[in-house]
């Protein structure tokens, strides 16, 4: 087994605290970030990422380098809140169509299943 990279272990600790952002977040809110459908759950990944690219690119020092925008930014919530923010709808996103295609798989196999019960009790009759 390899030893893991600093930046996984960062990973590793990070998604942690996602989670845990998440489902407080759903305690509070449920799943409003969908309530526009998919459209909607699009438009708000680009505002998040609107904001971070105001942020890179504002000002001609970062020049759309974000480590360097992060380094100056000392704002109570800066460019590493939309960060955070962006990531987290996209995880939700990504389960959201994970779950999708799993219900819609699986209302593929009651559709055969039924389909194939009235073929039986076609045949039998």
């Amino acid at each position: 087994m390899t030893k893991k990279s600093k930046t996984i272990h960062q990973v590793e600790t990070i998604s942690a605290e996602d989670c845990w952002a998440l489902d407080k977040a759903e305690q509070s809110y449920g799943d409003s970030w969908k309530k526009r459908g998919g459209v909607g759950a699009f438009m708000m990944l680009a505002r998040k990422w609107d904001r971070i690219e105001k942020q890179v690119s504002e000002n001609h020092e970062h020049q759309y380098d974000i480590f360097n925008a992060y380094t100056h930014d000392d704002r109570e919530e800066g460019i590493i809140d939309d960060i955070k923010d962006l990531r987290r709808y996209l995880l939700l996103v990504e389960a959201e169509m994970i779950i999708r295609k799993e219900q819609k798989e699986n209302q593929g196999e009651l559709f055969h299943a039924r389909k194939m019960d009235n073929e039986e009790y076609d045949a039998r009759n």
